[in-house]
């Protein structure tokens, strides 16, 4: 049917490409007047597109041009001229799609294409790659064409300092791998000051190799971290202290809205026992904040009412329905002092400072765009979750290379033994051959084979990719067998060595096939490029994973019924047909799992967005005051709603409780009494306490002096980026036990859209109530620097450098203030303490 309907209306894939040949057309007509130019007048063409982009024509009316001259330059500099499809691969490419191009067409060449006409708008185009060599390499030679066209390249690597970062990422276009563009986004939303920023606003992104990077590595997070190692230990010790505090005198409690407040006496004993001078004070932070959680664990949180303790772990009872809430954890350092109260082992603290998906990275882009030798199989994925859809370019000469049927045996031994053979026949007579498999072990299985038959062999498995990509450049050389994971030495091309063509090209051998035939079709495109004889085979086992799990028992019996030798193959399309067809429901399995991890992702993606976005405000915005106050209002809001709700008469009104919360929480100790707000109506009290907030701010201001803007800025960074690496663990517990609601008939991912939004919301208030507090209490150094709000979390700033996901930076802890001066400061701390108390 589907053939039939080709037939009438035709391939819109072939359609598209169709139109595209007549833009070819056009600007091949220009090649004439271009090559007429001398090299001035051509990189001068540079300047007068950039001057028609500012004046408002589009990049579709000067592309014709614009592709001309870039091929002329490919031409004088490279000595490359661009092939007609090459160039509709550009033309894809700058419509913001997949171009796949087969092995060997000119992938690195056809990107130059999009790259300089978007890089003409000045907002930066962003070339990726998947391993840095390639990265190098790329820039170091297409930088040669851009140079030359009056355009800066910037080469983004593990290892600069941020001040090389920025000067690449300010270039036009900046090549580097997906991860380094991932990380270098994460470290920029925990810069302290919007200088230290290197990237600029995401405008366009063209990914080589776009189906290894997007699919195949997206469900990888990319994920900065550190450790808090003494944050353990101050559980326990806060946990012992807070047990000698006593109720009212020493703190005072407010049940509606789940907080503890220390009073005045009860910070005096904190202090006084942890010899420090100020507990408000930002070197102090971190010790505050346990105490805090530690209070919090004692006198609200009660076992087997709240939680129970099963197997050694503190879990979750369900306030509503009464239920174990496995996997789910209190956020904000609250659990670990249930773990520390209830002397059980106290996990570590969670440091994960930040962490994103490539999915949601390359998602941000305003544009994107890809390349690869095999994405049309996967083209539904790349249309749900990229919105990229795939263009399929015709090859410069036609493929040649012959695909022969697979070969089936009955066991994996008599599979590597027929390997083997077949290599040392096509060995004899010279012709190269390229083995791949799908593991390390199994290519050095076939390593030790081939030794015992005396067979000469290069054996590479992606570990070092300069090495591997010469490698794999010389197995199409005269006698050449090269052994591969079949993943490696993607993006390099194999050139056949003289006389090799006529021995029939490089032989591909696939010793297992992929779960995935975009892998398999990755391999078999190593041979046969730009019109090179070459072949392809399959040698598969009933023994091989994917056999196994696809029908194996029906082809094994049918050989034992026929009484097939174990070293005779079965070679049928027929099976060929049932693998292709095995591996299309595994495509379909692991599409839907990707999906899946996404749709829990995109909740906290949209969190992050936010979060991102405050915090870029924050660091760019001069003045704080309005923010800062916002926050406290929003917390004297919550409060007057708690203590003095609409559906209640006033005289049932905990006042009593309300003044205790301002009070204790960011007003001086007794500022507000009960008579004060008695006969007011909610609004009322509402705007007594918001005026009372104003006037002690406007005090702290003149207390304070300039530093007020900074010391704002501070409290408010260390609130967000402390409360947000709290929710991401909190999120990431969450999404581990998550699962486990299903068995309660619950639809899983919309209990975590749910929960996820209701921690979100509690974040965003524990983050105004400790801006509020510290806005309103804490003291200020004249040598404030805002490290503080890093050191005061336990992490050193310079720690914070990470080249891959797996890499954990050690966190340190704070150290207590400098002890000189300390007698008198507290002295004068009680003396201001007893004199509010006076008033």
């Amino acid at each position: 049917m589907l053939g039939l309907v080709k037939k009438i209306f035709g391939d819109s894939n072939e359609r598209e490409v169709k139109k595209m040949f007549k833009r070819v057309e056009a600007i091949n007509a220009l090649e004439s007047t271009v090559s007429a130019l001398s090299d001035d007048q051509l990189r001068e063409k540079t300047a007068e597109f950039k001057a028609r982009l500012a004046q408002g024509e589009p990049l579709d009316k000067i592309l014709n041009e614009a592709f001309a001259v870039v091929r002329e330059a490919s031409k004088r500099v490279l000595g490359m001229r661009h092939f007609d499809v090459q160039l509709i691969g550009g033309m894809v490419l700058q419509e913001g799609r997949i171009s796949e191009m087969k092995t060997g067409e000119g992938k690195t060449l056809v990107a130059t294409l999009a790259t300089y006409l978007n890089a003409l708008l000045g907002k930066g185009v962003h070339v990726v790659t998947v391993n840095e060599y390639l990265a190098e390499r790329d820039s170091r030679i297409m930088g040669q064409l851009y140079n030359f066209l009056g355009l800066t390249v910037g080469l983004n690597k593990n290892g600069l300092s941020p001040e090389e970062k920025r000067e690449a990422y300010a270039c036009d276009i900046t090549y580097g791998t997906n991860n380094e563009f991932g990380f270098d986004y994460l470290r920029d939303n925990m810069v302290l000051y919007k200088e230290q920023m290197v990237q600029r606003p995401l405008f366009f992104a063209i990914i080589d190799e776009v189906d290894s990077i997007l699919i195949d590595e997206a469900r990888t997070p990319l994920i900065i971290s550190g450790s808090a190692n003494k944050s353990t230990e101050l559980y326990y010790i806060c946990s012992h202290f807070v047990k000698r505090l006593e109720p009212e005198k020493d703190f005072t409690i407010d049940e509606k809205l789940k907080i503890v407040n220390l009073t005045d006496e009860g910070v005096g004993k904190v202090e006084q026992a942890f010899n420090i001078d100020n507990l408000y004070d930002t070197a102090h932070i971190t010790l505050n904040h346990h105490i805090t959680a530690a209070l919090k664990a004692q006198v609200l949180f009660k076992l087997d009412v709240d939680y129970v303790v099963q197997e050694g772990e503190v879990v979750i009872v369900d306030e509503f329905t009464g239920r174990l809430m496995v996997g789910r954890r209190y956020s904000d350092g609250l659990h670990q002092a249930i773990e520390a109260k209830e002397g059980l082992r106290v996990q570590s603290e969670s440091m994960t400072l930040a962490t994103i998906t490539l999915q949601n990275y390359f998602r941000m882009y305003e544009k994107l765009a890809g390349m690869t030798g095999t994405a049309k199989t996967e083209e539904e994925e790349f249309k749900k979750i990229y919105g990229l859809d795939v263009v399929v370019i015709p090859t410069n000469k036609p493929v040649i290379r012959q695909d022969m049927p697979d070969l089936v045996f009955k066991t994996e031994a008599a599979k590597y033994r027929a390997v083997v053979n077949d290599i040392v026949e096509r060995h004899k007579k010279g012709q190269p051959i390229l083995v791949g498999t799908i593991s390390i072990e199994n290519s050095e299985r076939l390593s030790h084979m081939l030794k015992q038959k005396g067979v000469p062999h290069s054996v590479l498995n992606a570990k070092h990719h300069e090495r591997e990509a010469e490698i794999v450049a010389r197995a199409g050389q005269y006698g050449a067998v090269t052994i591969a994971t079949n993943m490696a030495g993607r993006g390099t091309d194999i050139q056949l060595g003289e006389g090799v063509a006529d021995l029939g090209g490089l032989h591909i051998i696939g010793t297992e096939r992929h779960e995935s035939r975009r892998i398999d079709n990755q391999l078999r495109g190593r041979a046969g490029r730009q019109g090179d004889p070459g072949s392809s085979q399959f040698f598969l086992s009933m023994q091989d994973e994917l056999m196994r799990r696809f029908g194996a028992d029906n082809i094994m019996n049918m050989m034992d019924r026929l009484g097939m030798e174990e070293d005779m193959p079965i070679e049928s399309r027929l099976v060929t047909r049932a693998v292709e067809s095995a591996q299309k429901r595994v495509e379909g399995s692991n599409f839907d799992a990707r999906k899946g991890v996404l749709q829990y992702d995109d909740v906290m993606n949209q969190q992050r967005l936010v979060v991102y976005k405050q915090r870029k405000d924050i660091l760019e915005q001069a003045n704080l005051s309005d923010v800062a106050l916002n926050m406290i209002y929003s917390v004297l809001e919550r409060a007057v709603e708690q203590h003095c709700p609409k559906e209640e008469v006033p005289e049932d009104w905990d006042l009593q409780a309300l003044a205790d919360a301002a009070n204790n929480g960011f007003l001086h100790e007794e500022n507000i009494t009960v008579s004060m707000l008695k006969g007011k109506e909610a609004e009322e009290i509402l705007e007594l306490l918001k005026a009372e907030v104003n006037k002690q701010y406007k005090e702290r201001e003149a207390q304070i002096g300039e530093m007020m803007r900074e010391f704002e800025k501070v409290v408010i960074l260390r609130a967000v980026d402390s409360k947000w690496m709290d929710h991401i663990d909190a999120m990431d517990q969450l999404r581990q036990g998550i699962h486990l609601r299903a068995y309660a008939q619950n639809d899983p991912l919309r209990e975590y859209q749910f929960e996820g939004y209701e921690m979100y919301q509690a974040m965003l208030a524990s983050v105004q109530e400790e801006v509020a507090m510290y806005i309103m209490k804490a003291e200020v150094s004249q040598n404030l620097e805002r490290q503080d709000v890093i050191r005061g979390q336990g992490i050193d700033p310079s720690q914070l450098q990470t080249s891959g996901p797996s890499e954990n930076p050690e966190a340190e802890e704070s150290n207590d203030a400098d002890p000189k001066n300390r007698a008198q400061r507290r002295a004068q701390e009680q003396e201001r303490r007893r004199q509010n108390k006076k008033q």
